[in-house]
């Protein structure tokens, strides 16, 4: 009879160092997730391998390390940097006498700490019971055989078969409701076409400070702190650009390293917001001292939920914890801008940053020369409605010659509204 072991708050951390660079963690960054999940590390036991072990993921003399460690702190979980089989968590909680967890499983409970909408909350639940899913059978291994006795003998589920069906049918009911959720999510995203309103998505590595990027820009109160996985739930406003008019700017969760792939598969629908935007602003912790590999990963994962094709505008963040790095715009060979150098935390270089959003999308706004006749007063008192008009004066005949500067999405509404046949109005002198 084999029964999981109660998780606790108290833990002792197992940290390896493999030689490829595809399995290695960073022991920093594990240490932030576990303080993320309200978890003490009382001490942490480390070591080297080429290859994880079979039965303990560890050697054997480590794991007998591990279960001493467990018993001087008296620890209440052992806590692995490393994705763990059944099997390997098994054989580490008998020998241990304690609950493992792995770094999977530690990443979907702060997960779970931190949902607050409906539909976070939902893809959360999915994404454990997907996980759980290949690991029923180590707690019941007790419970395999059909129930026996006097009027229980015969066909019947055993507990594991009954538990794996009750796991199909919440995992298909959770389904239902989340395409529920997302034909709302379409409707509203149609609606913004409808509107023609670009969206902007904030995306990069955990931590990297897009939500307080978001309150800055947005004068919103949106969780934001010094700790992993803060911003779950997306997270939309509008902002107005000069010369281009209203932007969304959506706000998602960040990503890691080795993200589980249950969770990017259940979050693929909340990050449509970010395969579906005009521009990506991928936000980078410029003062970590790994932001080449969290920039490698954020494009993983982005090639992950196809959303790889859309341009980026680079955010060097956090240069206030750097000597002598001062706000600044960086530009292709064309002059276009491709990195934007600014502090959000202490307000620096928001100005550059509004600066660079405006050129990059400044090839959505239109500028020309309308020649209006008298009898077109009404479409001069449209384009006055619009605040649209850069420059006016009248010529020897009495029209109308209007400067006018508005974004191309209004521009093309004017178009289709209006019953007058504006292009025929234009300069065509300039």
């Amino acid at each position: 009879m084999f029964e999981r072991y109660q998780a606790g708050e108290q833990a002792v951390l197992v940290h390896l160092d493999f030689p490829d660079e595809s399995t290695r963690e960073d022991l920093t960054e594990f240490k932030m997730l576990v303080s993320s999940a309200g978890v003490t590390a009382l001490t942490v036991v480390s070591g080297k391998r080429s290859n994880p072990h079979p039965k303990f993921f560890v050697g054997s003399g480590k794991a007998e390390e591990i279960a001493d460690a467990v018993r001087l702190y008296q620890a209440n979980v052992v806590l692995f940097n490393h994705s763990l089989s059944p099997s390997q968590e098994k054989n580490i909680e008998a020998l241990c006498q304690c609950r493992v967890v792995d770094r999977t499983t530690l990443i979907l409970d702060i997960f779970a700490q931190r949902a607050r909408t409906h539909e976070g909350k939902l893809q959360v639940e999915l994404a454990q019971l997907r996980h759980m899913s290949s690991r029923l059978i180590r707690g019941w291994t007790h419970l395999e055989r059909q129930k026996g006795g006097v009027g229980l003998r015969g066909p019947g589920e055993t507990q594991l078969e009954t538990d794996r069906r009750l796991l199909r049918e919440r995992m298909i009911n959770i389904r239902k409701r989340l395409e529920k959720v997302e034909r709302q999510r379409q409707q509203g995203r149609r609606s913004r076409t409808r509107a023609e309103l670009p969206t902007l998505s904030l995306v990069g590595y955990t931590n990297a400070g897009k939500s307080t990027l978001f309150n800055v820009l947005t004068q919103s109160d949106v969780y934001a702190a010094d700790q992993l996985f803060a911003t779950l739930d997306p997270t939309l406003r509008r902002i107005e650009l000069e010369g281009v008019g209203g932007v969304i700017l959506a706000d998602t969760v960040g990503f890691i390293r080795h993200l589980p792939h249950d969770l990017v598969a259940a979050f693929k629908a909340t990050l449509t917001e970010t395969r579906e935007a005009e521009l990506l602003l991928h936000v980078v912790d410029i003062s970590d001292d790994r932001r080449s590999e969290n920039i490698e990963q954020v494009e993983y994962v982005l090639s992950e939920i196809e959303a790889d094709e859309v341009p980026q505008l680079v955010i060097c963040n956090k240069i206030d914890n750097l000597d002598d790095v001062e706000p600044r715009i960086d530009r292709d060979d064309e002059g276009r801008p491709i990195r934007v150098w600014l502090s959000a935390q202490a307000n620096i270089g928001i100005d550059l940053f509004f600066s660079a959003l405006s050129e990059r999308l400044g090839n959505q706004v239109v500028e020309t020369t309308l020649i209006i006749p008298p009898s077109e007063g009404k479409l001069r008192g449209v384009l006055y409605g619009l605040h649209c008009i850069q420059n006016e004066y009248y010529d020897g005949q009495g029209n109308c010659q209007l400067k006018i500067k508005l974004p191309k999405r209004e521009w093309n509404r004017l178009l289709k509204n209006e019953s007058v046949e504006i292009e025929k109005y234009i300069d065509q002198t300039i």
